[in-house]
């Protein structure tokens, strides 16, 4: 049943405010299973606030969201990613003294050998699991074009080789929805085709994406639907051509 649910995320008048600055004001979307989101707007507009509510990392004042029929309103953001939401920052926070095959590792959920009975006994379950993981691992890695890299420090990998990583790991999650900040910021346009391609593909895996984006060629390509936000509202929602087309976007942002 949950599967066929048309919106599957409902955010529902999301409210949030820091020491008197409004940074989200009655904010609502939704976003259907197997789409592509956008969200454009100048800095500041509340976007990755959006993003900071939606995972747990900070509470709204007042609101509601949904996902796939639960609401997770107040809920910690571990509890959020384990029920199937994974992000990217635009930091990106990769563990970069690690390898690259390792920062994926890591990603998996509900690996055996974090259960406290294993800790002390590697049993078979364990190193089957292991095993299994690391197979894993390696084939995302040459999904994304840097299985070449998988012995190397997280640290020595370009930007845009990390801007890959970051994404992996969270296709490692194997989450149902993958919220992007700034995917293809700051790439060179060899890098940016590679990311899209990889985001076009996921709602074929029967992944959701949500991805802030300031390159509007990008966004405008791969979105089914775009929202601009300003000033922590929503200001206007449509397809990329109705977005494009909207006069007030077009003096706000696009002109």
């Amino acid at each position: 049943m949950r599967e066929n649910m048309a919106d599957f995320l409902t955010v529902d008048s999301l409210n949030k405010s820091f020491d008197g600055i409004v940074a989200l004001e009655n904010f609502s979307c939704k976003i259907k299973k197997k789409g592509i989101l956008g969200l454009i707007g100048p800095n500041g507009a509340g976007k990755s606030t959006f993003f900071n509510v939606l995972t747990g990392f900070i509470t709204c004042d007042s609101g509601k969201t949904n996902f796939m029929g639960t609401e997770i309103t107040g809920k910690s953001a571990d509890k959020i990613a384990r029920m199937g939401i994974s992000r990217t920052f635009q930091d990106l926070r990769l563990i970069r003294q690690i390898r690259v095959l390792d920062n994926i590792l890591l990603c998996f959920r509900d690996q055996p050998g974090e259960k406290l009975r294993n800790t002390f006994i590697k049993n078979s379950l364990v190193r089957k699991k292991e095993k299994e993981n690391k197979k894993k691992a390696v084939a995302l890695l040459e999904y994304a074009g840097i299985a070449d890299k998988a012995g190397s420090l997280a640290n020595d990998l370009s930007y845009g080789q990390q801007k890959l990583l970051s994404i992996t790991c969270c296709l490692a999650a194997d989450a149902d929805l993958l919220l992007l900040d700034e995917p293809v910021s700051g790439l060179n346009p060899v890098m940016i085709e590679k990311i899209l391609s990889i985001i076009s593909e996921l709602p074929e895996k029967g992944k959701s994406v949500i991805l802030i984006e300031h390159n509007m060629e990008a966004i405008m390509q791969i979105s089914d639907r775009i929202i601009f936000m300003d000033t922590g509202k929503k200001i206007s929602e449509g397809t990329p051509q109705e977005v494009r087309s909207d006069p007030r976007i077009i003096e706000a942002y696009l002109d």
